[in-house]
This record gives C-alpha cells, sequence and structure tokens, in this order.
C-alpha cells in the first residue's frame, strides 16, 4: 500500500499522532488522503475504507496536496470534536479553490448525524457518507466527479465489512485492531452512537479468528478487539452461538504468544465468564476499561446506565477477586443534567474506591438528537461544569502517579513495540495491564514483536522505567 498518511486525533487524550505505511503509489489512477477523528473504531474503519479504495484502483498519498480525494472520518461524540472538523475543512478551502477537481468527504458518525446538513454548510464538501456505507464510496466518487453533491449514510442491520480485510495503517507491524461487532443497544441518554451506528450486529467468529491468524503469520503479536460494546457481543449461525467469552478464548488460542485486548465495555455485560477466560489465558491481557460515567445512582438512571453505584462498585470487586492485578480504566462525564454538588461527590468516592489506572474525563457536551437533549436541560452552568472536571482530572491525577508508583521493583513481561518517543535507544512496550513501559536496549538483541521481562526501577504518571532482566 502507498505512502498512507493516517491523522489520528484522539478526543480523549488531546494528542496526535501520525502513521505511514507504503511503497509506491505511481500506477495508481487516483490518490486519496485521510485523517481520522476520535475513537479507536474510527480508525479501524479508516483501514476498512482504504481497503476498499485500493481495490478499485486508488492510491494513497501522505501529501495533502496531491490527494484527488480528501476524507474525513469523523467522530461526533463531543462538541469540540465536531468542531475541530469544522476548522479542518475550513483549512482544505485554499486546496479547493487552488484544485477545483479535488473532492472532500467528511465519513463517520458526524457525517451520519449531520448528513446533508454538511453539503449546505460546508460549500466545499462534495461527499457524505456514514459509517455503514463505506463499500458504495468508489461509486459516489464518480458521480461527484461529474459536479453531483453525494450523500449515503443508510444504516445496516447486519455487519457489511466481515469479508474486507483491512490495510494496516499502523506501521509499527506489531499491534492491529479487529474489529467484531459495531453498534450499540444500551441508549445512554448522553450518547449519539446509536443514532450515527444503529444497532448492535456482531461479526461472524470465523471471520474474526481468521484475521486474527492471518495477522499473527504476518508477524503482529497484539491484537485488539473493538466494538462500541464488546462484552455484548453474540453470533449464531448453524454451529451454534458464541459469546464474547468463547470468543475471546478462541482468539487466545491462536498461539501463546499473541497478545489480546478488547475496548470498550459496558459494566452490565462483564460476566464472570469473561472475567474466567482472561484468568485462565496468559496471553488475555489483564486489563478492562469499564466506563462508569457517573458515581451517583440518580444520575445514573438520568443516564439510563442500567445499573446502581452500589452494582458498579461489586463489578469493580469481583474483578479484582478473579484478576487480582487487573488494570482498571474508566470514563467520567462532570456537569450531567442536574448534577447537585453532592452527586458530584459521588463521582469522585467511586472513583476513591475503584482506584483507575488512568481515566477519559470530560465535561458533559449536549448533543443533539440524543435522550438527554430532548428529555433534560443542560442547566449546569459552564464554569460549574469546569471546576467539577478539574476536581476529577486532579484526583485520577493522583491515582495514576499512585498507580504507577506501586509497580517500581514489579518486573513485567513486555511486549515491544518500537523505539521510544523520546529515543531511539531506549525500547517502549506494553505490560499486559496496559501501562507503557520504557527501557534501554543496551546490547540486547532484541526487536519489534518480542517478550522481554523489565524490571521497574522508577515511574512517571503515565510511564513505567526498568531494566531487562
Amino acid at each position: 500500500m502507498a505512502d498512507i498518511l493516517h491523522k489520528v486525533v484522539d478526543e480523549a487524550r488531546q494528542g496526535e499522532a501520525f502513521q505511514t505505511v507504503g511503497n509506491d503509489s505511481k500506477n495508481f489512477k487516483k490518490r486519496f488522503y485521510i485523517e481520522s477523528y476520535g475513537c479507536q473504531m474510527n480508525f479501524s474503519d479508516s483501514e476498512i475504507v482504504a481497503s476498499i479504495l485500493a481495490n478499485e484502483g486508488f492510491g494513497a498519498t501522505g501529501n495533502l496536496e496531491d490527494a484527488d480525494l480528501v476524507l474525513l472520518n469523523t467522530c461526533s461524540i463531543r462538541e469540540k470534536a465536531e468542531q475541530t472538523v469544522r476548522n479542518r475543512l475550513q483549512a482544505f478551502r485554499a486546496q479547493k479553490e487552488r484544485r477545483p477537481g479535488m473532492l472532500i468527504g467528511v465519513l463517520g458518525c458526524m457525517a451520519e448525524r449531520l448528513k446533508s446538513k454538511l453539503l449546505d454548510e460546508e460549500k466545499l464538501v462534495d461527499i457524505v457518507v456514514g459509517p455503514d456505507a463505506y463499500r458504495s464510496l468508489p461509486g459516489l466518487v464518480l458521480e461527484a466527479e461529474t459536479g453531483q453533491k453525494m450523500v449515503n449514510v443508510l444504516l445496516s442491520r447486519d455487519e457489511t465489512y466481515a469479508d474486507i480485510s483491512p490495510v494496516r495503517l499502523d506501521s509499527n507491524g506489531v499491534t492491529a485492531f479487529v474489529s467484531i461487532m459495531r453498534g450499540c443497544n444500551n441508549m445512554c441518554t448522553f450518547c449519539v452512537v446509536p443514532f450515527t451506528r444503529g444497532r448492535e450486529r456482531s461479526r461472524d467468529a470465523v471471520s474474526i479468528v481468521n484475521e486474527c491468524t492471518d495477522l499473527f503469520n504476518n508477524g503482529f503479536r497484539e491484537v485488539t478487539l473493538l466494538g462500541q460494546n464488546v462484552d455484548s457481543y453474540l453470533h449464531s449461525d448453524d454451529d451454534g452461538t458464541v459469546d464474547f467469552a468463547e470468543l475471546l478464548e478462541r482468539v487466545a488460542l491462536i498461539s501463546p504468544e499473541l497478545r489480546v485486548r478488547f475496548s470498550t465495555s459496558h459494566p452490565k455485560d462483564i460476566t464472570d465468564a469473561v472475567l474466567h477466560a482472561m484468568a485462565r489465558h496468559e496471553n488475555i491481557c489483564k486489563y478492562i476499561h469499564l466506563p462508569v460515567q457517573s458515581g451517583n445512582t440518580r444520575i445514573l438512571q438520568l443516564m439510563n446506565r442500567t445499573y446502581t453505584r452500589e452494582w458498579y462498585l461489586n463489578k469493580v470487586k469481583r474483578i479484582k477477586e478473579i484478576i487480582p492485578h487487573c488494570g482498571l480504566s474508566t470514563d467520567v462525564i462532570a456537569g450531567f443534567c442536574t448534577e447537585t454538588e453532592e452527586e458530584h461527590q459521588d463521582t469522585l468516592s467511586v472513583m476513591e474506591h475503584s482506584r483507575y489506572d488512568m481515566a477519559y474525563m470530560f465535561a458533559y457536551s449536549e448533543r443533539p438528537g440524543t435522550l438527554a437533549a430532548r428529555r433534560y436541560e443542560d442547566d449546569i452552568p459552564e464554569d460549574v461544569k469546569k471546576r467539577r472536571l478539574e476536581e476529577i482530572i486532579t484526583l485520577q491525577r493522583s491515582h495514576s502517579t499512585e498507580s504507577y508508583a506501586n509497580d517500581v521493583g514489579k518486573t513485567f513481561k513486555v511486549l515491544i513495540e518500537g523505539d521510544s518517543r523520546r529515543s531511539d535507544l531506549h525500547w517502549c512496550g506494553r505490560n499486559s495491564q496496559n501501562k507503557m513501559v520504557v527501557f534501554p536496549k543496551n546490547e540486547a538483541d532484541l526487536a519489534k514483536g518480542q517478550y522481554v521481562n523489565v524490571r521497574i526501577h522508577s515511574s512517571t504518571g503515565a510511564t513505567l522505567l526498568g531494566d531487562m532482566v
């Protein structure tokens, strides 16, 4: 695949990363450029888009000025993500004026949510394509080249991409995302996902295992199983029904040298069967992302989270009973509709009980079309939201620092992912608990994709530092 530049903007981390892969694209009839914003599912979807376009004779370029087709894969979870995309579109305006034949397409959740409104408001947009319509993209491009504005945001009741082998945009050759299901049935009142990605539908287990096996045979040593709610995975066919616990085991049994991660989980669907599968297999990573959103039962009910504060804390307790050294992260929303100071304190106390290693923390952002936008008034002042969010961030920062400091003196099995960002004299990789570990290369004959034991001698709030043993 040719010089793909894939820009990932993770609103949760408020950071950017760039990946390139490829060889020569001179023989392709057209060139495309992709930027992705938001979650890991968007990154995975962009790999599918790249594969669809490549099969239709489109080459890829990391240079915007060389592109015949510019695609933005978007996120609608928060207002800031949408505004970032709008700003980026405006940055493309000068390119479009210099090269009127260049087509600009908006993909993903923002495309589905705003639909033709994007064509009306952003005059330079030519194509709008929702998450389930990427197979139609080559045909839409042909129509758009005639000057016709094109929209396809139809949602599917079936998994639409199970037979596509994604182009791996991550160039490290060690870790890869594998999409196992799409959509969500939970209808949390603050969330747009059920409206932008549709209802849950799961891939068949055989195709997932085959994709993971191919990745392993091609040198990858870690897969992350992706979905809006992976632990609700359920697929039935003539051979029976496979749930998420069984799927985890099937992927883990491909090889003990293949690490398996998954994201994201809804607390109600993390069953004991899943936890026991994680405990049985050393290569299923001991890490769970368990979004709490709020620590107050009334607010959780307004959010339609379907669990109480006490139930959630018992689930955390159960995880630690079955997997004593399991890493734990979460999502937290500050200032949801009608939240009182006492209810905000309940969130802080759940954080104290759970002691997350890491958290994604946000002030509530009302999204048009959600149940919360229709039912509740966004009545918490912005300065109050900001102050509560700062209190949450400050507390989590102390918990993260403590969690990493507690690992000093321990030895972890680390999968080498590549050079440290700060020095090519150091390797970096993650342990089973999803913590980044940095250690000197020394004279050891090692390479990406190998495992090494590292003894930790110090830490920061987000990195473990150690030496090979």
